[in-house]
């Protein structure tokens, strides 16, 4: 007797650039296909046949410019247009502006039954004139041409609602974030102390020092002023600090002040690495992360920071307040606040039972709300009580 094959639904999963797919999505596609057909589909590059490599799904590329071009979009839309027509998904999944807008409305008029964009943040509050109305007007689009949206936090929810984007229901997933943690990979217990002493050494840094460190890029926006200005007046009255700063100093935009980019590359307790592809080592021989950003969707250094055991100073903003919890895994303060960053940078420097007390729950308060699995979980149970 032939047993009949089950065909599973078609999903497709879109980003601008195929490393969203790869950094965001990392193993939550390969889980996914095990339960739906997963097609991934972002612009061309070696990042996507990574991803159709990694993660067992069939891949297919669509060039989407993460700027606006009129032409080129218009090009795009078509050409997401013909690729849900053809490939009949029952769920078109979008992640990042650009690849939400021009998919959700291709899905729209392709007729594909489920529609869903998770925002991780939103851009025009942070601009002005005629680019904000855009900007706004875009996001006001793909919530109209969605059938879900997924804020990627309370914060972002939030603020959909206060900027009046939409008035469909708006649902966080679990507890926000849609990467999770690999507490597998981000494990304190991989590093003994020999090695962080020996990365400490290479570092210039000894074992007395208390090591702040930063992971972004280096611009205004992820308040890298007020946290250079902060460590320089810190440095004056405590001998034993450094800043390590993992990231890239230059941008297209936000270009940080010359004086902020002369004491990064000349004070002699400033420790700037650039971009690492691996950041463990650099949070295994630290003792906090600081991270006073002025805006974020849901920031996974904090995340990956706490699942190494590491005490955060972070800003009152969307994500950063969702995942410190204020006396209990670090401290939150005010947003572009150089005196209160300077005030707490001292205390963690001054009161080590306070950082060891944070430090002991940081790595349990991450793995109970954001552990991967958890978050992979919490998505496919979202998508069976869409399909149901």
């Amino acid at each position: 007797m032939k047993h009949k094959t089950v065909m599973k639904k078609k999903l497709i999963r879109t980003a601008a650039i195929p490393e969203s797919l790869m950094g965001l999505l990392t193993g939550q596609l390969r889980f996914l296909n095990q339960y739906y057909e997963v097609v991934g589909v972002a612009s061309n590059g070696k990042a996507l046949q990574h991803v159709e490599e990694k993660e067992g799904i069939r891949t297919v590329a669509v060039n989407i410019e993460r700027d606006i071009n009129p032409f080129k979009d218009m090009v795009s839309l078509y050409k997401l247009y013909r690729l849900f027509k053809k490939e009949k998904p029952f769920m078109v999944h979008s992640i990042t502006p650009k690849a939400g807008l021009l998919s959700m409305v291709a899905a729209y008029y392709a007729k594909v039954p489920r529609r869903i964009h998770t925002f991780t943040g939103l851009i025009f509050p942070t601009r002005s004139g005629f680019m904000k109305w855009l900007l706004l007007l875009f996001d006001k689009l793909i919530c109209f041409h969605s059938t879900h949206i997924f804020p990627e936090g309370n914060g972002v929810k939030n603020d959909l609602l206060n900027f009046k984007v939409t008035k469909k229901p708006l649902k966080v997933i679990g507890h926000g974030n849609i990467k999770g943690v690999d507490l597998k990979y981000f494990d304190p217990s991989i590093f003994d102390q020999e090695k962080i002493q020996g990365m400490r050494r290479n570092n210039r840094v000894s074992t007395t020092d208390f090591v702040f460190v930063f992971i972004g890029r280096l611009v205004n926006d992820k308040g890298i002023n007020e946290l250079v200005n902060s460590f320089e007046n810190l440095a004056e009255s405590q001998t034993n600090v450094k800043l390590l700063l993992v990231g890239p100093l230059k941008g297209e935009s936000d270009v940080i002040p010359d004086n902020i980019l002369h004491k990064i590359e000349n004070h002699k307790d400033i420790i700037h690495v650039g971009p690492q592809k691996d950041v463990r080592p650099f949070l295994a021989m630290s003792d906090a992360l600081v991270f006073p950003s002025y805006r974020e969707g849901f920031p996974n250094v904090v995340l990956e920071a706490g699942a190494m055991g590491l005490p955060s100073i972070v800003t009152d903003i969307n994500g950063c307040n969702e995942i410190i919890t204020e006396g209990q895994n670090g401290v939150i303060i005010p947003s572009r606040d150089e005196a209160a960053l300077h005030k707490n940078m001292k205390t963690f420097v001054t009161d080590r039972n306070l950082v060891n007390t944070l430090a002991a729950n940081a790595r349990q308060m991450i793995a109970s709300r954001f552990e991967r699995n958890f978050v992979w979980k919490a998505v496919l149970e979202e998508y069976k009580l869409i399909v149901s």
